[in-house]
């Protein structure tokens, strides 16, 4: 009934739907197995798409040929460019989806995929045989082999729903938990865990006073995620802000008795950067209001959701407290905020290309790894796609270093330090910042896809060349052309910033605080002339460039030195505890870790300076 695939991929989420692009556009015949067709690519929580480090992830995605940013682009309502008060290094794209629409997109995109077949069932378990995985077997009893398989379980593995006292076994409201892959797992002698994330409730956009909410517009000129052509953003919808008060607070607690989250009923860790509203009243006593975004979830419903409102406390508590929110007084609410409580490995259990070292060609990707957000499970599953498709043909696998991508940063953080809380990216995790940008992605990834082989990335590279080429002429065009006082110092004056004592570089003029290209157009109309045939997304990289260069540099130069360590490979079956010269906890944690290179090694906690000097002269470097 069924061929032998080359990779299976289970579960239907962020994760799982781009781990089968990532094995396809490789070339392998992949098989997504999941519970619900319907629910391909279901935005179970915020209706969004990026934000702060998040945005930069999206947009990796793209660059190594993923389908995120495409879809987000044909399906979004809004764009915002998050942090553009701060440098650059923190610009961070979002977007603002149609739920339904964003579903369907990723699911046609799926289905004209030729080398992506689709099975509806519950998967139960693995098919596992000296040491290797061969497929799958499913609820109806049904066994389908392949050469690799990607789990990808999200939220169902065990899943418990809590609102309250009240407890409902499940992956996602209305939808069954799915059982049986966990137990077999630790059987193999797999390490697994507990974890908690949680929903606000849904209201209905008709009984909100919007006139007292502040108004949450897209940006004036929106841009968007991918790299390739598609549409542009014609049309936005708002979004709101509102808070809550001491009011709302009072009677939040009034429930604290009966919260799953206080009364030990819940035993995951919840995530920390994305706390119910329970939990912030309750860390942050001193506290009289919190902000919640007031968010529509499509074009065509009048559903809400009231992101910052996270709860699972009893919905008669939950809704006496949202009538007293300004704009809620008259709210009718479509369904109940609850929590969710579900099993996860240890992401330490993987390895770089995030297969898994008990079991040879099985990859773990989302948040069954620990992670929260589409953006952190989706490029993970691009990776594992991507490995998966890189193993069965025994072919070195596919490894970002923390230099290369966002993506490089978090799966770095997850199989060095693991993690005991839903982990979520931001830019503070990583250290070069200001090489890991939004706006050059694509200049930083696509090369790799091309090396790759990656479906479409031949004409990828095309644009990515021409981008480089534009750069550098705009680049040199500010380095020559000159600008003088007559011409340039009533502006400088306008804005308080140092008139021109001479004539002087356009370069030495864009890279002052406070002046960018885009002023610079208005008041000179070379500079307009010649940077009007370019590309905006390709101005705004090159004045970066020129703005940042110093800085730049200097992270590069910090790159070339880490990535010597990163160049010195670690055998997997190397004999830490051989080395009486390691400290103790350095023998202990690089035999349980195994770390692939000296780079990874010296990441880990409790391996020291010294131990990695110790590496270093016992490899003969």
């Amino acid at each position: 009934m069924f061929p032998t695939y080359d990779v299976i991929v289970v579960g239907g989420g962020h994760a799982g739907c781009e781990a089968a692009v990532g094995a396809a556009n490789m070339g392998a015949k992949v098989l997504l197995a999941t519970m619900n067709m319907q629910t391909i690519a279901q935005m179970s929580c915020n209706p969004a798409m990026g934000g702060v480090a998040k945005g930069q992830i999206v947009r990796e995605i793209d660059a190594l040929g993923g389908y995120s940013g495409i879809v987000t682009d044909h399906t979004m309502m809004q764009f915002r460019m998050l942090n553009r008060s701060k440098g650059p290094a923190m610009w961070s794209p979002r977007a603002q989806s149609d739920r339904r629409l964003f579903a369907r997109k990723w699911r046609i995109m799926l289905e004209e995929h030729p080398n992506v077949d689709f099975w509806q069932e519950m998967v139960t378990g693995l098919i596992v045989k000296d040491g290797r995985v061969e497929g799958i077997h499913t609820s109806m009893g049904i066994e389908i082999k392949s050469k690799a398989v990607v789990l990808t379980n999200g939220t169902f593995l065990n899943g418990l729903l809590h609102i309250g006292a009240k407890k409902f076994g499940g992956g996602r409201a209305g939808e069954r938990a799915a059982t049986g892959i966990t137990a077999q797992l630790m059987d193999l002698g797999f390490e697994a865990g507990r974890m908690k994330t949680g929903t606000p409730p849904r209201v209905d956009g008709r009984s909100l006073n919007w006139d007292v909410m502040e108004l949450q517009p897209g940006d004036e000129n929106p841009s968007k995620f991918s790299y390739t052509d598609t549409p542009e953003l014609k049309k936005q919808a708002p979004c709101h802000i509102t808070y809550t008060n001491k009011e709302v607070h009072e009677i939040l607690k009034t429930g604290f008795d009966r919260s799953p989250l206080f009364n030990g009923q819940i035993q995951g860790t919840g995530p920390r950067y994305c706390p119910s509203i329970e939990d912030k009243i309750d860390r942050f006593a001193d506290k009289d209001r919190h902000q919640l975004f007031v968010e529509p979830e499509g074009w065509d419903t009048c559903e809400i959701y009231v992101n910052g409102f996270s709860s699972s406390l009893p919905e008669e508590v939950q809704y006496k407290a949202m009538v007293k929110i300004p704009g809620f007084e008259n709210a009718k609410m479509f369904r109940p905020g609850y929590a969710i409580e579900y099993d996860y490995f240890p992401p330490m259990q993987l390895r770089a290309s995030l297969e898994t070292r008990l079991v040879k060609n099985l990859f773990f990707a989302g948040q069954i790894n620990g992670t929260t957000g589409y953006e952190e499970a989706a490029s993970q599953g691009l990776m594992a796609g991507i490995n998966a498709y890189l193993a069965i043909k025994e072919e070195d696998p596919f490894i970002l270093r923390r230099s290369d991508a966002y993506i490089g940063v978090l799966i770095d953080d997850l199989i060095t330090k693991g993690t005991d809380e839903p982990y979520r990216m931001f830019t503070s995790r990583a250290e070069y910042r200001i090489l890991l940008r939004q706006d050059n992605a694509d200049v930083r990834l696509t090369p790799l896809a091309q090396k790759l082989g990656i479906k479409g990335s031949e004409e990828r590279m095309i644009s990515v060349n021409e981008k480089i080429t534009h750069a550098k002429e705009i680049d040199r065009f500010f380095r020559k052309t000159s600008v003088t006082q007559d011409q340039l110092n009533p502006y400088l004056e306008k804005i308080g910033s140092s008139p021109l004592k001479q004539q002087q570089k356009l370069h030495g003029v864009v890279i002052r605080p406070h002046i960018n290209i885009s002023a610079l157009r208005e008041v000179l109309p070379t500079v307009d002339d010649f940077i009007g045939k370019y590309p905006q997304y390709t101005v705004e990289m090159a004045e970066i460039n020129m703005k940042y260069e110093g800085y730049i540099k200097k992270e590069q130069e910090m790159v070339e030195k880490m990535n010597r360590l990163e160049s010195v490979k670690l055998k997997e079956d190397f004999d830490y505890h051989s080395i009486n010269s390691l400290s103790f906890e350095a023998r202990e944690k690089l035999m349980q870790l195994k770390p692939h290179t000296i780079g990874q090694a010296s990441r880990i906690s409790g391996v020291s300076p010294s131990d990695i000097s110790v590496l270093l002269v016992h490899m003969g470097r």
